[in-house]
């Protein structure tokens, strides 16, 4: 499996006490030290250009990009020669973020694919998504030819039985609980928000009838919002724990890479973050920001939430593929850019953005409570059939 190269002390039982919070049971584990050559092998993939897909959904064509998970767009078969095996992981080489495969895939340039030398449950797959995606900011540190010889010597901490066996049974155990708690949380947000209603209102369906009727019209961004600030540079070494929300470039965790108690400048809620590379998010919680990403806002008119999350999606059209680590975006060269947006009469529209995006909040909040009350359903059912056996 690969050699082990040094232990944590445990400061407690493997699993812990059943009842204890997550947190705890992370703290009582025992952990060992592995290196990631040890357990994946990291592999040059066979791309080709995208005018050679073909129509289909079998399998995923997977780009160097972050957004979507990678996934340009699904296809059929092309060739046997370029099909990537399913249960490995892409690694686009411009964010360093990595995705997990459940079916074969297509890559195309700069795409690394990285393949387990162990044998990984289903469940824990979730564990080793989070270990693998940990190891961003030193990939993120040292030039593309180098990142494969980085990732095999770098080292990482796994929980471990009292055998010194990697602890997969911990790792399933983990991330069942966490689920099912996270399950909790958004039963309760979504009662709190009232975002458990997913039936539509006539004005929201006529929205989503007549959206391609819609009129539309370029603004730029400096009529959008009064505020387009740039961050301030904050390493990571200098950064205290807190309760600040601290926004970078990324997509992974949609750039939230710390929390943080320094004094840095705060940007308001209900404002939008652009990076360095074009990625655009809502933010509904003030945050500080580091010097590779932007804030967009707008403090003389009033918004809503809506609003915001309609611009935010025509910024990030208006700027896809245009910005790299070779060609970096700065929220100061965007005043003058400008997005699509429905207009009347030669002004936004903001009634038909405001009643799009909450219609489609709906159709996706649809799904989300389905989940939801579906995996609910399965914990009682778990929970009853245990008391059962008592």
């Amino acid at each position: 499996m690969g050699s082990k190269l040094a232990s944590k002390k445990s400061n407690g039982g493997r699993l812990g006490k059943i009842d204890a919070p997550l947190g705890e049971k992370l703290q009582a584990v025992k952990w060992g030290e592995y290196r990631l050559g040890d357990l994946f092998d990291i592999k040059n993939t066979l791309s080709f250009n995208s005018d050679r897909l073909v129509d289909g959904t079998e399998y995923d064509y997977i780009t160097r990009t972050s957004l979507n998970q990678g996934i340009l767009q699904t296809t059929g078969f092309v060739n046997s020669e370029n099909i990537n095996p399913a249960g490995t992981w892409s690694l686009g080489l411009l964010q360093m973020d990595f995705f997990y495969r459940n079916k074969p895939w297509y890559a195309g340039q700069f795409v690394r694919m990285v393949v387990p030398k162990i044998d990984i449950p289903p469940k824990a797959i979730l564990f080793f998504q989070t270990l693998l995606n940990r190891q961003k900011p030193i990939l993120l540190q040292v030039l593309v030819r180098h990142v494969d010889e980085t990732f095999r010597n770098t080292n990482v901490f796994l929980p471990q039985t009292a055998n010194n066996e990697i602890d997969f049974d911990f790792m399933e155990s983990f991330i069942r609980e966490l689920e099912e708690e996270r399950v909790r949380e958004l039963q309760s947000y979504l009662a709190v928000t009232g975002l458990s209603d997913y039936t539509l209102t006539k004005v929201e369906q006529d929205a989503l009838v007549g959206f391609d009727a819609l009129e539309w019209q370029e603004f730029r961004y400096d009529k959008i919002f009064n505020h387009i600030e740039q961050g301030r540079r904050l390493k990571k070494d200098d950064q205290m724990a807190g309760e600040i929300p601290f926004v970078m470039s990324g997509v992974t965790n949609t750039g939230v890479v710390n929390y943080i108690s320094n004094p840095v400048a705060s940007f308001p809620a209900n404002s939008l973050t652009v990076d360095i590379f074009g990625n655009t998010f809502y933010r509904s919680f003030a945050y500080g920001l580091g010097d590779d990403t932007g804030a967009y806002w707008n403090d003389e008119k009033e918004y809503s939430k809506e609003q915001m999350l309609f611009f935010a999606t025509s910024v990030g059209k208006s700027l896809s593929g245009k910005y790299s680590y070779g060609h970096k975006l700065r929220s100061s060269q965007s005043l003058g850019f400008k997005m699509r947006l429905p207009t009347r009469d030669g002004a936004p529209d903001y009634e038909a953005m405001q009643n799009f995006i909450s219609a489609v909040q709906k159709l996706v909040i649809k799904d989300v409570v389905k989940y939801a009350d579906r995996k609910i359903a399965a914990t009682k059912s778990v929970v009853w059939s245990s008391i059962e056996q008592i």
